[in-house]
């Protein structure tokens, strides 16, 4: 007993330690998991020893894997991406494994290893491309919608080859015949379980909920999942099969958000559990002793999977440019390439030295993944010319359509929120450029007669084709803060004086946003609450003008420039004219304006009737500053009063007069 709570404290100590540096580094934790096996497995520290029951329980973590998978299965979701899915996603494993089995043959390897082999190299890891693509603001891309339709085709595939993989281990002709059987018992308990087993489930997870217990409803949640995983094993099938259709069938019902909260803690530790195993599985002498083979395989990974993504992209639809991505972002390997993997090994169907080789070149591949990706674009202008001049007469399509725009306003993003803007842009005759990634809807627009363009906002050359350095403000109107930070970055370096309004989800994001350099960010929900609040008010029989008043209270106490509008008294909201009504201006103090150095109290912009309604300094938003604040170069003053006081306090603060 003492032994084995030694042996877990000592894996718990070593997952969290590599876990915590995998964080730091930015790497998904599955490396890390994978690292600790390989540290404390039998082949190098010894410190726990490759057991049955050890894989025994790693297996579960298949189980729970499986079981999302399934709960994330969507017909909704594959009919809308189904070419890419069932036309691209099928093209690439079908090619894989063929080709795999082909330089199987000629290396010596028999057929159904080479099936195996190939089944295994098909895969490519979803962990790591999704975090990359969302970090990079690249999942609504053309490029990453086509690696996203490959991986949920993978993950879909991973469930007949879970099958198919323990088949053909029997020998010679009877391969045909369990291949069969197993087909045919799979197609038959499916169909029982897909039939049977929805009519059954909603009304049994209705009466659990009923009880309003949260442990009796995650003791239900393991039962049906285990449960149905037991069955499809006493049929001879995989456990993970029979995971997968339990998620599937919870998919389809009002419980699933609540199922894929509840079981994510288990799932989570399991599958490190997996991965540590896995990761014992590799003896370094024997990569060592066969580096050379270790290379080969890589080459033949990398380069070769790639290349194949590359062609079958290219064929489908889309450029060079976009096809070439696509290849270097499904490269690698991936975590259902492990599982699968094991499963061979398990039934003898690979060869120890050839387990060892591929698992050590799976891991190279997976590590080198975040690095390609980050690289993707200079290995798209080395290997494709035209695709980069393909973007060049996008950038140059963008730019004569700004060309003839000054003091304009740039709409990042032309979904429902830009296109709501851009109708008050109209109604008040601003100009402005819309900048959207769908082409359909890009293409509307423009036959609409709407000064929309494609091209991606989160690039610094589309944003300067865009007219940056002469536009009047920037608005991010889609939910997205990876792409709103990068937007940030680039004015910030080449426009720091530009106010950029971003729209986000919630108040959680406000405060990064706020120092990245935005000027305001609107927040849906607390915009949602504000007039949900007023609803309320008017249907409690609160007069109109109050509920109004409590608007204006709620917006000045959230966003800056309605604080400063609403606590100068000389402005009302009744006020007529719009020449007498006040306006913002953003001034950048340079090195040889003449408040630098000077108290924000001695400028003299009381004098104009001009107030300061905020100060950006480095990045760091100040609302309400102080009088004493001594003004530095670098930094932004947004001012609020009329628009002949703004140009001569443009003028005091810059010339002293």
């Amino acid at each position: 007993m003492t032994n084995s709570l030694q042996l877990l404290l000592i894996l718990l100590a070593v997952a969290v330690g590599v876990v915590v540096l995998c964080r730091i580094l930015r790497l998904p934790a599955m490396l890390g998991y994978l690292l600790v096996g390989i540290l404390i497995g039998p082949h190098a520290l010894g410190w726990i020893h490759d057991a049955p029951e050890t894989r025994h329980l790693a297996e579960f973590g298949v189980v729970f894997l499986m079981f999302s998978i399934g709960l994330e299965f969507s017909l909704a979701r594959l009919r809308n991406m189904q070419r890419l899915v069932f036309g691209l996603g099928t093209a690439q494993v079908v090619a894989t494994i063929l080709l795999v089995m082909l330089t199987s043959l000629f290396f010596g390897l028999d057929w159904r290893a080479g099936l195996a082999l190939g089944g295994v190299l098909a895969m490519s890891s979803t962990a790591i491309v999704s975090k990359m693509l969302v970090e990079r603001a690249e999942l609504n891309l053309p490029h990453g919608q086509k690696i996203m339709g490959v991986l949920l085709f993978q993950d879909l595939a991973v469930v007949p080859l879970i099958i198919i993989i323990p088949a053909l281990a029997s020998s010679g002709q009877t391969v045909y015949v369990t291949l069969g059987i197993a087909l045919l018992k799979a197609a038959l308990i499916l169909a029982a379980l897909l039939i049977f087993g929805q009519r059954l489930l909603r009304p049994w997870f209705h009466l659990v909920a009923m009880q309003k217990s949260s442990e009796l409803f995650m003791l239900n949640v393991l039962l049906f999942t285990l449960g149905l995983a037991y069955i499809t094993e006493l049929a001879g099938l995989s456990l993970a099969l029979g995971a997968f259709v339990a998620g599937m069938l919870i998919s389809e019902t009002e419980y699933r958000y609540q199922v894929e909260e509840d079981i994510k803690p288990f799932r989570d530790v399991l599958l490190g559990l997996f991965f540590v195993t896995i990761g014992m599985l590799l003896d370094l002498r024997s990569v060592i002793s066969g580096f050379g083979w270790v290379l080969l395989i890589l080459l033949i990974l990398l380069p070769f999977k790639a290349m194949v993504v590359a062609l079958l992209a290219r064929l489908f639809a889309g450029d060079w440019g976009a096809a070439i991505r696509s290849g270097v972002g499904l490269a690698q390997a991936g975590e259902f390439g492990f599982v699968l993997l094991t499963l061979a090994g398990g039934v003898n169907l690979l060869p120890a030295d050839v387990m060892q080789n591929v698992l050590a070149a799976m891991l190279i591949s997976m590590l080198a993944a975040p690095f390609l990706i980050q690289h993707a674009e200079a290995i798209v202008r080395r290997l494709s010319p035209s695709a980069w001049m393909d973007r060049a007469i996008q950038i140059h399509q963008i730019a004569v359509k700004s060309m003839a725009t000054d003091a304009h306003i740039i709409v990042c993003g032309y979904g429902r929120s830009g296109q709501a803007l851009s109708r008050f842009l109209v109604q008040e005759g601003i100009r402005f450029i819309a900048l959207d990634l769908d082409p359909h809807r890009v293409q509307q627009a423009a036959a609409a007669g709407e000064s929309v363009v494609y091209g991606d906002a989160a690039k610094r050359e589309v944003l300067l084709a865009a007219g940056l350095l002469r536009a009047k403000t920037l608005v991010v109107t889609y939910n997205d803060k990876h792409s709103a930070l990068k937007i940030l970055h680039h004015v910030n370096q080449l426009r720091p004086d530009l106010p950029v309004v971003v729209r986000t989800t919630d108040d959680t994001q406000i405060e990064e946003l706020k120092k990245a350099g935005a000027a305001e960010v609107v927040a849906e929900v607390t915009e949602g609450s504000v007039m949900l609040a007023s609803q309320a008010l008017l249907m409690a029989g609160v007069p109109l003008n109050r509920v109004i008043r409590r608007v204006q209270e709620s917006r000045a106490g959230r966003y800056a420039a309605f604080s400063g509008y609403f606590r100068s008294a000389q402005y009302t909201v009744d006020e007529p004219g719009e020449y007498l009504q006040p306006r913002f201006l953003s001034v950048l103090l340079k090195d040889d304006s003449a408040a630098v150095g000077r108290k924000l109290g001695e400028v003299g912009l009381a004098e104009l009737s001009v107030e300061v309604n905020a100060v950006r300094r480095r990045n760091v938003y100040g609302a309400q500053p102080s009088e004493e604040m001594l003004l530095q170069a670098g930094d932004i003053l947004v001012l609020l009063g009329l628009s002949e006081a703004l140009q001569a306090a443009e003028l005091l603060l810059h010339k002293g007069q």
